[in-house]
């Protein structure tokens, strides 16, 4: 008798594989018989079927909690990212002004130099400080 598909289903009964299925050969009719998943249950608690332990070596699962010289990652600088985030919006506005002809060649150098040295803390501020030069 092939009770292929019976393991298969009790494999997913159980959520284990179909290797770790095993049946007591006493009672295979009953297993045949069987064809709901709470029959395999009531089988399983009955003793005709027998789910194997897990062959082979058990996984490690502190391994990420494992600080050695190798390991050890940086958290990426965000001051960094920051400036460069800031410092590109920066440059673009004041190259929309230069295209505009808005600034002459020595404000716009005056200005990225102090782009590059953080003196505008955001956008409105550099704003503000070319309304500044204009008037």
């Amino acid at each position: 008798m092939n009770l292929k598909k019976k393991k298969e289903l009790a494999a997913k009964t159980f959520k284990v594989g179909k290797e770790r299925i095993s049946f007591v050969k006493s009672s295979l009719k009953e297993i045949s018989e069987a064809i709901t998943k709470n029959d395999l249950k009531e089988l399983k608690q009955e003793g005709a079927i027998i789910v194997q332990n897990k062959k082979g070596k058990k996984k490690n699962l502190n391994k990420k909690a494992r600080r050695s010289t190798g390991n050890i990652r940086k958290k990426v600088n965000t001051r960094k990212r920051d400036y460069v985030i800031m410092t590109r919006k920066l440059r673009k506005y004041v190259a929309d002004l230069k295209k505009q002809g808005t600034l002459t060649r020595e404000e716009i150098k005056e200005i990225r130099k102090k782009i590059r040295n953080k003196q505008f803390k955001s956008k409105a501020n550099l704003k503000q400080y070319v309304g500044e030069l204009k008037s």
